[in-house]
């Protein structure tokens, strides 16, 4: 099993940071612990489910389901356009279930959905109406990146609760313990070039900490780290900056076409556009002219602000490669003003 999933708190005292958060929500606390804190041991005994919904068009949706005897799990934004259809067959089985238990401490089941704010705005439309028809019988938990695509009548029957990234000091304190649950020694040269390459991404810090020691484990059975550790970073990442060489290095309708192929072949691999622009940006940025570096944030921030815009509105979705094209065009011809000495401005 990965660090990331065995030492995931199942309890409140076992949470780690934002201790002020979790005081004063004893009840109502991240989202694991609150199923365990309203339902008891019985709501972490998972099994994975697979659904199959049929859209007007007769086509199969298949849907990963994680679900308990007091919960369900799922995340809608997996069937694309088709979202609103998962929303509604599932809400509406679930809530017209009664709890067969009369005794229960809860007469209601609750249904986590990830990425809410991937939904589309009809799933959204949806959820809303769901959420006022049935909530005798169900309560819902909204995990979510950002309030900001989610529309205003669901944040409003909400309770919010923001969950800020771990600081330095915190995600340290995360690594020593598994290090010491898995009895090991983590130097702390070593804890903190994990943790600056991970961005406040504790999920990632873990599995980066987990690679190392399997990797320092071998042929050995314990973990050696007298030896100088280099944290390598994904492969999409190192994919991502050889891309963000190849537009400021050639400004010609050839290379804008091979990096758009290369940036098709990101996005087909599941790597958020959003995550592409932040890549790029981050990695151009500190080799660009200052003289442009503005021009690339702002040019960066318009096109992922229209390409959130599309998504949000459009209920057939939207082509972040267009947006991600268009960036790089603007990129290249910033680059390429630059070279020949002409105002881009213009």
């Amino acid at each position: 099993m990965l660090f990331v999933d065995k030492y995931r708190p199942r309890e409140l005292d076992e949470l780690h940071y934002h201790p002020e958060l979790t005081g004063q929500l004893k009840a109502l606390t991240r989202i694991a612990c609150l199923l365990k804190e309203l339902y008891g041991p019985g709501a972490l005994k998972l099994k994975i489910d697979q659904r199959v919904f049929m859209n007007p068009s007769r086509r199969k949706i298949e849907v990963n389901l994680i679900s308990s005897n007091y919960h369900i799990e799922l995340t809608p934004s997996d069937a694309g356009i088709y979202d609103r259809l998962i929303i509604q067959d599932i809400l509406k089985e679930i809530a017209q279930t009664q709890q067969v238990d009369q005794n229960a401490a809860h007469r209601f089941k609750i249904v986590v959905i990830n990425e809410a704010d991937a939904l589309s705005r009809d799933a959204q439309s949806a959820l809303r109406r769901t959420m006022e028809k049935y909530m005798g019988n169900l309560r819902l938990v909204l995990c979510a990146n950002s309030t900001s695509r989610i529309i205003a009548p669901i944040r409003s029957r909400c309770l919010l609760l923001r969950v800020g990234a771990p600081s330095s000091d915190d995600m340290g304190r995360v690594l020593r313990h598994v290090a010491k649950r898995e009895r090991f020694h983590l130097p702390d040269e070593v804890a903190a070039e994990i943790i600056e390459n991970a961005q406040g991404n504790l999920r990632k810090a873990l599995l980066v900490l987990e690679t190392l020691h399997v990797q320092s484990c071998v042929p050995a059975n314990r973990p050696d780290f007298s030896q100088k550790v280099t944290v390598a970073q994904p492969d999409w990442q190192t994919y991502c900056e050889r891309t963000a060489d190849m537009i400021l290095n050639e400004q010609t309708p050839s290379a804008l076409l091979a990096v758009r192929g290369r940036l098709y072949e990101l996005l087909v691999h599941a790597i958020p556009a959003s995550l592409v622009f932040k890549t790029l940006v981050d990695y151009m940025v500190r080799r660009v002219d200052e003289s442009i570096r503005a021009g690339i944030v702002e040019k960066a921030a318009y096109y992922v602000r229209t390409t959130a815009y599309q998504e949000l509105r459009s209920a057939t979705g939207s082509k972040p490669i267009f947006h991600l094209e268009a960036f790089v065009a603007q990129v290249m011809f910033m680059q390429k003003s630059l070279l020949l000495g002409m105002d881009f401005d213009d």
